[in-house]
């Protein structure tokens, strides 16, 4: 399928301008996010947009196409890509990574002692006046132009760190690519992953291209299953602007009906939240996964409980020094060994194309002439050999030890390929970490080789790129590499998406301080960022004045308990057809994205499974554009409410943030 330049050229232009305005509606006007999640709204808004307006054209002039269907996926695919950068992805966290060491330094936390002589100025930036700027803002920098707050921003202070941090995130994203490129094939073609989230952008481009769009969004399961989301929200909306106008509850407090102590211990706050999009998601998704997420969040609370039960309460300080961005209990540390017997099921089930792709790397077979890659297998490999080593490179000249630069990196790489895996083939729009890089190597060495400035490094590079995996890019490169294809020329994809990237990382970074400069960073919604940060380098500091990694023993015991339970899930999912759930369940036991997606997986997977029994593949079919409609309705709404934020000072958030 061939791409024309135009298409290419839209997706780029609206990547950026998605970047440069994310900040601003995220944090500033704190609307729903425009780059939430791996299904964010924005491109998904551009791409109806373009659709409307390209079908409306080409009846207009007797079947001209703006954009063909393939065209506006890669559009989407293209401002997809970009969108997570300027905001959780990336500059979200970024600046108050690099600041905080100084921002929050206090006589009683003794950062100034402890942290601050170890920051290399090529990481961090050294002017105090320019981090002070940064927090209080500019004088009368509400007054100025965007130009002129750009102008005025200490540009001299963040050339340093922002040239080192950018060739360091550029060069990880070149990893992720080379990465994918070398993988899909193993997963979307040999295995035919399902891609949950995909399914909508499919559908719509489907019927685009057969030209029956108007017959796709007036059927009647669609439209009723838009009326749904856009009644929900147009009531709650109203509500939140007109405290008079009741709501509609979408969040249920359940956890007064459990006792605090006892088998259901651990349910103490659940919460039964309704998101018609993510129900949607979950009945696209294979009723075996569907299952198997709730199920498993069900079955990790009712361990806990169940170890409280028998006498077995371990306090939370058995944890030791966790970097986990939602690891509560040592029980949740399981999650650290069964993510690494994952990757290794991930690696066996490839071992046959691994073998092949190393082979091609070295001219010892040729590759298949109807296969298209992003990038050749021979060139994908070594720009993988080539992107790690200025990696590791990186992490040696800040001041790493090789040995733990690179389990760092390793750990960083394994994490992100389980976690692509999991949101990609489990249509997860919304997912966290339980456990962090670091803490499988902390669980296993101590702090052998994460002591003193190795630590401090790995921590900030991992919050970096590896911890906030809200809008990470490897599972959005899986999704732009199903819709870029397989059996058509890759070149001017590969490098508009390349182009497209370095241009999101300087607008989103460059926009990320105008705000910040202009209004203040202390006075935007920043609560979470600057929370998180000041946690991370309080157990940093922890690493750097502890010579032994405490309380250690109960982590390797779950560890080694959640490496045994995914042997078994694994051994059991591939050797015997009749297995009714997925391993990938287990990975979301305990992750935050389950305490609210958990309701809406149960929803999709009954419903799924209800259909599938009784009504059979007809009927299945067409609820398929009801739970479509949830998706496309939710979406709709959340665009409405974002435009709506831009002129009240209240605001209306559809999707969890």
């Amino acid at each position: 399928m061939r791409i024309r330049f135009r298409a290419v050229l839209t997706g780029f232009v609206l990547a950026l301008w998605i970047c440069a305005w994310t900040p601003v509606n995220n944090i500033y006007h704190q609307g729903t996010p425009l780059a939430g999640g791996h299904f964010p709204l924005a491109p998904f808004g551009v791409l109806i947009l373009l659709l409307v307006a390209s079908a409306i054209l080409r009846k207009a002039a007797g079947g001209y196409e703006l954009f063909t269907g393939h065209e506006l996926l890669i559009v989407w695919a293209l401002t997809t890509l970009a969108s997570g950068i300027a905001y959780t992805g990336l500059a979200r966290t970024l600046f108050i990574n690099l600041t905080a060491p100084v921002q929050f330094a206090t006589v009683e936390n003794r950062w100034e002692e402890t942290l601050q002589p170890l920051l290399p100025s090529i990481l961090f930036p050294q002017d105090r006046q320019a981090i002070r700027l940064f927090y209080d803002g500019l004088q009368q920098g509400r007054q100025l132009g965007w130009i002129d707050v750009v102008r005025q921003v200490p540009w001299q202070a963040w050339m340093g760190p922002l040239t080192f941090w950018g060739v360091f995130v550029l060069a990880a994203y070149a990893v992720m690519i080379c990465l994918i490129s070398l993988t899909s094939r193993q997963w979307l073609v040999y295995e035919r992953m399902n891609l949950p989230l995909l399914q909508v952008p499919l559908a719509i481009e489907e019927a685009y291209r057969e030209k029956r769009l108007r017959a796709f969004f007036t059927n009647p399961f669609l439209v009723t299953g838009m009326l749904l989301p856009v009644l929900l929200h147009t009531i709650n909306g109203l509500s939140s602007l007109f405290p008079s106008v009741p709501s509609i509850p979408t969040l249920i407090l359940a956890g007064s009906y459990f006792s605090p102590g006892g088998l259901f211990s651990a349910f103490t706050k659940l919460k039964i939240a309704i998101y018609p999009a993510f129900i949607g998601f979950a009945f696209l998704t294979a009723k075996q996964i569907s299952l198997s997420f709730w199920f498993f969040f069900i079955a990790g609370g009712l361990v806990i409980g169940g170890l409280e039960f028998f006498g077995y309460r371990i306090p939370e300080s058995a944890l030791g020094i966790t970097f986990g961005p939602t690891l509560a209990r040592p029980e949740e540390t399981q999650m650290i060994g069964a993510y690494g017997v994952f990757f290794l099921f991930l690696l066996w089930l490839a071992r046959d194309h691994l073998k092949h792709v190393i082979l091609e790397a070295f001219g010892l077979r040729r590759p298949d002439p109807d296969i298209h890659e992003w990038i050749p297998s021979r060139a994908a490999f070594w720009g993988l050999v080539l992107s790690c080593l200025i990696l590791f490179g990186a992490c040696v000249y800040a001041g790493m030890a090789p040995v733990s630069a690179f389990l760092f990196l390793t750990a960083g790489f394994m994490v992100m390929m389980v976690a692509t895996r999991v949101i990609c083939q489990g249509g997860i729009a919304y997912f966290t970490l339980t456990a962090a890089p670091t803490d499988g190597i902390l669980a296993f060495t101590g702090i052998r080789f994460l002591g003193g400035i190795n630590g401090l490094l790995a921590a900030v590079s991992q919050k970096v790129l590896f911890l906030d995996l809200r809008e990470s890019l490897m599972p959005s490169l899986v999704h732009a590499r199903r819709v870029s294809g397989f059996r058509s020329p890759q070149r001017l994809w590969t490098a508009a998406m390349t182009v497209t990237l370095v241009g999101a990382v300087i607008v989103s970074l460059a926009a990320m301080l105008a705000l910040c400069y202009r209004y203040g960073a202390r006075s935007l919604e920043l609560e979470w960022a600057t929370r998180t940060t000041v946690n991370l380098y309080e157990d940093a500091q922890k690493l750097i004045l502890t010579s032994v990694q405490p309380h250690a023993s109960w982590v390797k015991v779950f560890s080694a308990a959640g490496a045994i339970v995914m042997l078994v899930l694994v051994v059991c999912y591939h050797r015997f057809y009749w297995w009714p759930i997925h391993p990938i369940g287990y990975l979301t036991a305990y992750s935050s994205a389950m305490r609210i997606l958990w309701f809406s997986f149960f929803c999709g997977w009954l419903f799924n499974a209800v259909c599938m029994r009784y009504g059979g593949i007809g009927v299945f079919r067409k609820l398929r554009l009801f739970f479509i409609g949830l998706v496309i309705g939710d979406f709709l709404m959340g665009g409405v409410w974002a435009l709506i934020g831009l002129g009240w000072d209240a605001t209306y958030r559809v999707m969890p943030d």
